[in-house]
């Protein structure tokens, strides 16, 4: 049996999944959700059943228990409990470990494995697991018609919210300004000068007032639904993207299965220095 702890956004979530279905897939195992630290999580709902799955959530007595300190762990290991064996594996760091999809065994994982190269082996299973389970709202409907009738249509994701408006999450991340996407998009026409640009982002009026093009921009009012994973599945209907310093929009794009579709990805993930950043974009992706 694999475990994977969930915990965080959308986009978390989702990597935590993948890591943990490749694993299951690989082990030839059941694979359950780990779901005790999201049950208390007050910024983000649990999301992933909104889509396809294929896992369990987790009994409590199958999850392992953190390791005690000290004397409470001398304390603990003198008393029985009924929970499962299953080695805890905890991630170290953000660059991708190569061990990890070679681990067999009953397995917890915990960690957030944002690298796509702890699933590039089931990439088709993931993709497929990920497909939503329900119709797209009608207002989204009429969004993925107008992708679908461009000739190029290119997602452009501008992520703000908190990443502006928090000082602690604006000190890790950080923010894509104007001439980031400016010289995104320009790059992007050199290679596609037909391209139509949808642009998704969580402040509309910002991206209306800061980014423009000669081509066509489709801007996409966000909805108020709670329902933002067909948001994710909209981007992945276009044929190429330009994404923020997002998993969201890192899922987007990754979501699309076209064998010949070009990402261009932030060359700085994240603001802070202390960050590893090296391995979250895969190696197809164009850095800037």
């Amino acid at each position: 049996m694999i475990i994977t702890r969930i915990l965080g956004g959308l986009g978390n979530q989702m990597f935590q999944y993948a890591a943990g279905r490749a694993l299951a897939i690989a082990n030839e195992a059941e694979l359950k959700l780990d779901l005790i630290e999201m049950a208390a999580y007050k910024l983000r709902p649990f999301a992933l059943d909104q889509f396809n799955i294929k896992a369990a959530i987790a009994k409590p007595h199958e999850v392992p228990a953190k390791p005690k300190r000290g004397f409470f762990r001398k304390v603990a290991s003198a008393f029985k409990h009924d929970r499962l064996s299953c080695e805890r594996i905890v991630e170290n760091g953000l660059s991708f470990d190569s061990r990890i999809p070679t681990l067999r065994g009953s397995l917890h994982l915990s960690g957030y494995w944002q690298s796509e190269q702890y699933f590039a082996s089931s990439a088709d299973a993931i993709r497929s697991d990920f497909s939503l389970k329900s119709r797209l709202s009608p207002a989204r409907q009429d969004v993925l018609a107008r992708i679908r009738a461009a000739t190029t249509p290119v997602s452009i994701h501008v992520r703000r919210g908190d990443y502006v408006t928090s000082p602690s999450a604006n000190a890790v991340h950080g923010t894509c300004e104007p001439p980031w996407y400016h010289e995104a998009m320009r790059r992007m026409l050199d290679r596609a000068r037909d391209a139509s640009f949808f642009v998704f982002s969580d402040e509309p009026q910002w991206a209306k007032h800061n980014l423009q093009s000669s081509r066509p921009m489709v801007f996409i009012e966000p909805q108020d639904d709670g329902r933002d994973w067909e948001d994710m599945h909209i981007m992945a209907a276009c044929h190429a993207h330009i994404i923020a310093n997002s998993s969201f929009s890192w899922w987007g794009a990754w979501l699309n299965p076209r064998p010949d579709k070009h990402v261009i990805a932030p060359r700085q993930w994240f603001r802070a220095s202390d960050r590893d950043d090296r391995d979250i974009v895969p190696a197809s992706w164009e850095r800037l």
